[in-house]
This record gives C-alpha cells, sequence and structure tokens, in this order.
C-alpha cells in the first residue's frame, strides 16, 4: 500500500471507530511531506460538508497560512463527491489519489453517485435568481478595491 495512502486509510478507521462518520480519510502532501491530515467529521460534528478531504484542506490551509494549495496532491480512501472535488479544485491542488471508486461507495449506502447525476437537473429545479441588481452592488464594490484576490 502506498505509504500517504496507508495514513489516509488509518485516518479513516480512527474516524469510523470514534463514531465520527464514514469511512473517508485524507492526507494532503506537498514536496513528499504531510502537511495535513483529515477524516469524515459529518455524524459527531452534525455538519454535512465536514468530509475528509474539507477537513483535510481546512488543515492545511490554515498550517501553510493560505489557501492555495498549488504544489499539493491528496490521497483519500473514496473518489471525492462532487462538494469535495470543488473543494480540491478551488484549493488548487494538483492531484487527486483515491482508493474506492463511486460504484463502491454506493454499494456501502452513500449517494456520491446519484449526486453526481443529478447536480444540473437539482440546479435548475431549486434554484431562483433573486434581487440580482442589488447584489450586482456588491460584485461592483468588491470589483473596485484594489490589491485583491479573486479566488
Amino acid at each position: 500500500m502506498n505509504k500517504f495512502m496507508k495514513i489516509a486509510f488509518e485516518e479513516a478507521k480512527k474516524g469510523i471507530w470514534a463514531g465520527h462518520g464514514g469511512p473517508f480519510g485524507s492526507v494532503i502532501v506537498k514536496d513528499g511531506k504531510i502537511v495535513s491530515k483529515g477524516h469524515n467529521h459529518v455524524v459527531v460534528n452534525n455538519d454535512p460538508t465536514c468530509h475528509g478531504e474539507i477537513d483535510a484542506i481546512r488543515k492545511a490551509c490554515k498550517k501553510l497560512k493560505t489557501f492555495d494549495l498549488s504544489g499539493c496532491e491528496i490521497y483519500t480512501t473514496g473518489f471525492p463527491c462532487p462538494m469535495c472535488f470543488c473543494a480540491i479544485l478551488w484549493a488548487n491542488i494538483d492531484k487527486v489519489y483515491y482508493g474506492c471508486n463511486t460504484t463502491d461507495t454506493e454499494t456501502i449506502g452513500f449517494r456520491d453517485k446519484a449526486f453526481e447525476e443529478s447536480i444540473a437537473k437539482k440546479k435548475k429545479s431549486i434554484c431562483q435568481e433573486l434581487d440580482r441588481e442589488e447584489c450586482l452592488k456588491l460584485y461592483q464594490d468588491y470589483n473596485n478595491i484594489e490589491n485583491k484576490t479573486n479566488y
């Protein structure tokens, strides 16, 4: 087993046995060194966004004092769900190594595959534009700030 995947695996086991959530552990690595580890905390935190990848990303950003994880790789026990995959993209993580795929995850009762298939349809059914003109003023205010980071 790859040494970083083994650590992600152990992180997932730690979370499972502590009752924190599903079997999802992650490790973020930069230049061959571990930056952070994370595991699913959905159940213990009552937080549907606290997946292993998100936990590891938050810890890595805090440790490195940046929101840009360019040059990093993530090792995770399961293929990232759509939320986690987007977080990985927003963080600029260069490479994703995963253990189990979405079909494997589905067999243990998780809905990742269903989310992947329904995102576009759901966007149309539950999203509605509201007060756009007022909100555009915020965008204009932000756009007028010098030395900002568009992230």
